[in-house]
């Protein structure tokens, strides 16, 4: 049998939803990977979840040279898809010099509202620094050249992209998925920089970037779902897709002391002056 408080607590947590829907948030994914081959055979009906979901906007990154066509179908065909072209750290296997080379004409003719996804990730095996560091830098020149603002990947390497951001000049992007401390978020800040947050801070285990969001101004923040990966607790080891950002939204919005609705509003309007739309 249940306990009474048991049975209250999720009596409460179903009228909160139940009103959370009844809202229905205007809320815009910063961060989703819309090309990807795990989205793409039910992408129509990955649409029209999340717009019943609230979701009016989603950014998408590029990772590699190969993914800039595709995301210019999508966004031609979808207006409320946004791209953004670049080179991500994790793939520089992939990456060729012409690449680099490419990216200026695409940002010139195609006109997207960022340059990325891109940055910096020690995790990986073998990884070679000053290679990535290298294309990085590059990407930072070419976002500050054409006045967009940049996407960065940070994993293990929050202080490198402090550093090399500082160097280059350049005033105006997102750290996605932000996994660094206060203290380097606040850096970042100083430098123009936002951060955006998704699936991994809806854990419980995950007390110190709970505590990270908790703390930034509600102003340095905004929400992503980065699907079709890192879903959030209510979608474990299921695939991520744009309509699950509301269950991002209402979790995160629990760690913060603003209303639910104040969190939707001001992420949203974080996004449209971020990216331009």
């Amino acid at each position: 049998m249940l306990h009474s408080r048991t049975i209250h607590h999720q009596v409460k947590t179903k009228s909160r939803k139940i009103m959370a829907r009844q809202r229905t948030p205007k809320l815009i994914d910063s961060h989703i990977h819309s090309d990807d081959p795990r989205l793409r055979d039910d992408f129509p009906a990955v649409m029209a979840r999340a717009r019943s979901a609230g979701v009016i906007g989603q950014v998408i990154p590029a990772v590699t040279r190969e993914h800039w066509p595709r995301i210019k179908e999508y966004v031609a065909e979808y207006k409320d898809l946004y791209a953004c072209y670049g080179l991500h750290p994790c793939f520089m296997a992939q990456h060729r010099a012409e690449d680099l080379q490419e990216l200026p004409f695409w940002l010139g003719k195609e006109r997207p509202v960022a340059v990325g996804e891109c940055g910096l990730d020690y995790s990986l095996a073998d990884v070679n620094k000053s290679e990535q560091q290298m294309c990085f830098g590059a990407q930072l020149a070419l976002a500050r050249e054409f006045r967009l603002p940049i996407v960065v990947h940070a994993h293990r390497a929050v202080e490198d992209v402090i550093r090399l951001i500082r160097a280059s000049g350049h005033d105006r992007g997102v750290v996605h998925s932000f996994n660094g401390s206060i203290q380097q978020a606040h850096r970042l800040m100083d430098l123009g920089f936002m951060m955006s947050f998704g699936g991994a801070v809806t854990y419980e285990r995950a007390t110190k970037l709970r505590a990270v969001f908790a703390a930034l101004p509600l102003d340095s923040i905004l929400l992503e779902t980065d699907a079709p990966d890192q879903p959030d607790t209510a979608h474990a080891k299921q695939r991520n897709e744009p309509a699950y950002l509301f269950d991002v939204w209402e979790a995160l919005s629990e760690l913060r002391e603003e209303t639910a609705n104040k969190v939707a509003k001001t992420t949203t309007a974080n996004a449209k002056l971020l990216f331009g739309i």
